[in-house]
């Protein structure tokens, strides 16, 4: 994690970026993540733990019937999270994460293990996805992790430096 989370930081400051986290289940891990990594001050403008609906809507902008619509563990509302981050801080890049890490709080439409992610990079397409990852509560939050700083790793990747 650190070895990623230290190339993450490489490619925001080949950009001059700042970077946002918005995290639910993670609790916070993710911008724990980073900011290990010496020098973070240079590129991790703030993290926002939004666990409960009502700290999306209010955090992060997170529309109400979004949530009514998809629940929270949605590419909807993590979209909305991520586009959030940015919009209520002075980064330029951002990630989002919410699921379902268990063990308890599963259904069968959204199970244990079910994360969704979301990107969003100044001038770019907001992205999203949801995967099932296995495991118990802590495998789960860590593969999230892992998974939201790759891609937003793979988002930065895909853009050039000089943006």
């Amino acid at each position: 994690m650190q070895a990623l989370a230290e190339r993450l930081g490489e490619a925001l400051r080949a950009r001059n970026f700042l970077l946002a986290t918005a995290e639910s289940c993670t609790g916070g891990w993710a911008s724990m993540a980073v900011t290990a990594v010496p020098g973070s001050s240079a590129w991790f403008e703030r993290g926002f733990v939004t666990y409960s609906n009502a700290a999306k809507q209010d955090m992060l902008g997170v529309k109400p019937e979004t949530l009514a619509a998809h629940g929270a563990v949605s590419e909807a509302v993590v979209a909305e999270m991520a586009r959030g981050a940015i919009a209520r801080s002075g980064a330029q890049a951002s990630l989002a994460i919410s699921g379902v890490a268990g063990p308890g709080g599963g259904s069968a439409a959204k199970p244990v293990g079910l994360i969704c992610l979301g990107w969003a990079v100044q001038g770019s397409e907001t992205r999203s996805r949801c995967l099932q990852c296995e495991g118990g509560r802590e495998d789960v939050r860590r593969q999230a992790v892992m998974l939201a700083l790759e891609g937003l790793l793979e988002l930065l990747s895909a853009s050039p430096a000089d943006v």
